[in-house]
């Protein structure tokens, strides 16, 4: 990305970090590389992934795309499922059981 998830440094950065913060992704499973700072790094991103913009999303490696295709993922409810699959969202806690909170006949 450009910048870092705190502080974005283009519209695009901060719209990706902002799909992942809704789905609910895992800050301690999610790391965020600047290509700001490191021309190297930005160029080889975009010739590994065949990938012409930043940011890129990986998940276990793999591309997955872009701020448009994160936006049209995220839309479509296929990013939900991606991010579910792969284990990288935030614990939810589970639903109260009602039985369990019903008062007990004496």
């Amino acid at each position: 990305m450009k910048g870092t998830p705190e502080t974005p440094q283009c519209g695009f950065s901060r719209a990706s970090i902002q799909i992942l913060s809704l789905q609910g992704v895992d800050p301690n499973k999610f790391a965020a590389f600047n290509v700001l700072e490191d021309q190297e790094l930005r160029q080889g991103l975009k010739e590994y992934s065949d990938w012409p913009t930043i940011p890129q999303l990986y998940i276990q490696k793999e591309f997955v795309g872009g701020c448009d295709i994160l936006m049209t993922m995220h839309q479509n409810g296929s990013l939900s499922q991606m991010l579910e699959d792969n284990d990288v969202l935030v614990p939810r806690d589970p639903a109260p059981d009602p039985a369990a909170e019903a008062p007990k006949e004496s």
